[in-house]
Order: C-alpha cells, then structure tokens, then sequence
C-alpha cells in the first residue's frame, strides 16, 4: 500500500513536541523514523555564558527552500516517505529544543542519512538565524559556516558580530 509523500516545516515561538513530529511522519509502510533534536546548549564564549537563543527568519521563503530541501532528500533517498521539521523562532532557553526533524522510510539506513543531511542542508540553506545571548546582556549573531552566504574566513575577523 502506497501513500502520498508528506512533507511539512512549521515554524513555532512555542515549545515543540517530539510526538507531534514523529506522529506526522508516522506510516504504516516505514519500519523506521529517524529523528533529530537540535537543543539551545549552554556554552562558554569569551568568559560569557550562553544563557539563550534568539532565532529569526526570512519567513515567506522558509517554505520554497524546505520544498527544494526535500526534492533533494528524495532524488538521493527514494525510499524515504515522510519528512517534518518544526523549527522555533524568537526566544530558545538553555535545554530547549531549537529543531524537531523527522523522517520515515522502510528501513533505518536510508532515514538515518536523509536525517543527516537533512539537518546540514537546513542550516545551509534555510533562511533561519540566531543570535547567542549571553549572561552579560550581550548578544551575538552567529555565521553559519555551512551557509553558502556566509562570509568566507577573508571577509571576517570573527564568527560573529557582537551587539549590545
């Protein structure tokens, strides 16, 4: 039995649920659900604390470069059925999750390298950014180095642009 391929990005300033993107790439023809979780860590920067994530995003193109995301998972993974990512925006506390990903297919090898891929393409790619905030009060866009508009080592002195 076949089934429609679903692919779905939700954008959320509220808590995201494991279950909820498990439960939507769920299907009856999938042995496997790779998942991945990307959580706010708490880091040392310069002698600050991480102490939160800040995230923006260029909102109305998030969809296109997610659908051309997920042309390219299925061009290199055919076997794969399902793919959902639930992204925040705004603020992420230390422990939080940031990303939800998750993708079914028939067996785990294929799942397990569309996961993969999935989430460095979707910091290549998708227009989201974050900001590091830090126990100072100090803030600090973070360069994507995966990002193909990234600055190149030549162009920047440092990772980030401090704000305050």
């Amino acid at each position: 039995m076949s089934e429609d391929p679903r692919e779905v990005i939700r954008l959320s300033r509220d808590w995201l649920s494991v279950q909820e993107v498990v439960d939507s790439v769920s299907s009856s023809s999938c042995g496997a659900i790779s998942v991945f979780i990307g959580t706010t860590r708490e880091d040392q920067v310069d002698g600050r604390k991480v102490v939160g994530l800040e995230y923006e995003a260029y909102e109305s193109m998030v969809q296109s470069e997610f659908s051309k995301l997920c042309d390219d998972i299925r061009a290199r993974w055919p076997s794969v059925t399902h793919v959902c990512v639930h992204h925040r925006l705004g603020w992420v506390k230390v422990g939080e999750a940031s990303v939800v990903m998750a993708i079914s297919s028939p067996h785990r090898h294929d799942g397990q390298l569309a996961i993969q891929h999935c989430i460095s393409q979707l910091k290549a790619t998708v227009p989201i950014w974050k900001k590091e905030v830090y126990d100072t009060q100090e803030a600090s866009w973070k360069v994507n180095s995966e990002c193909s508009w990234s600055p190149g080592p030549d162009e920047t002195s440092s990772e980030s642009q401090n704000l305050k």
